[in-house]
């Protein structure tokens, strides 16, 4: 257990907000999972889901600006997003809202990113997020909202469809411009 300073520096306001998002995934799922919450439960998720996500937004800008960046916020930070993001897309997918092949593909690009960050830091080198990455994050973002409120009107339907296609998209372009840029993370070090 940290002593003295240590403690200090894991709970500062950058790593409380990470360590709050990863609290709120419990009760979202729960929202997200429980039957008979109806419209209360579909609401509460879409609020705890939006908190969750604006911790992400806040936790780096702060961290940054006051310096206060931190090895356990560098592994905690997008863990946090991943953790958040799979746990929507695997209730989203368990309630018949989003196809199975879509959530796998997303939460794989996850894995795939994470593990190229990990080679990354053993050879001292940051990959720090693209603006396909950050375009990415958006629009799966505003697609778990949409299919969590998933009204029924048909033009809602369409422009939810085609939010979740977009996310996919930006997802796998996201992946592919990561890999290029990063191949030689890969390249045996001498």
């Amino acid at each position: 257990m940290p002593k003295g300073k240590e403690w200090v520096i894991i709970v500062n306001l950058p790593n409380k907000l990470t360590i709050l998002r990863m609290v709120l995934i419990v009760p979202f799922v729960i929202c997200m999972l429980v039957p008979g919450l109806g419209d209360a439960g579909m609401y509460a998720s879409v609020a705890l889901f939006v908190a969750a996500s604006l911790t992400d937004l806040l936790d780096g800008k702060i961290a940054r600006r006051y310096n206060l960046v931190t090895n356990f916020g560098k592994f905690m930070d997008p863990l946090a997003d991943k953790l958040l993001v799979s746990a929507a897309l695997i209730c989203l997918t368990a309630q018949g809202r989003l196809a199975a092949w879509i959530s796998i593909i997303i939460i794989s690009r996850e894995f795939i990113i994470s593990g190229f960050r990990l080679v990354a830091s053993d050879n001292g080198i940051v990959i720090a997020a693209s603006y396909w990455g950050k375009f990415k994050t958006t629009f799966q973002m505003i697609m778990i909202v949409m299919l969590i409120l998933n009204y029924g009107n048909e033009a809602y339907q369409v422009c939810a469809t085609i939010i979740t296609y977009v996310a996919l998209l930006l997802t796998l372009i996201s992946l592919f411009d990561y890999i290029a840029k990063n191949k030689d993370v890969l390249k045996e070090q001498k």
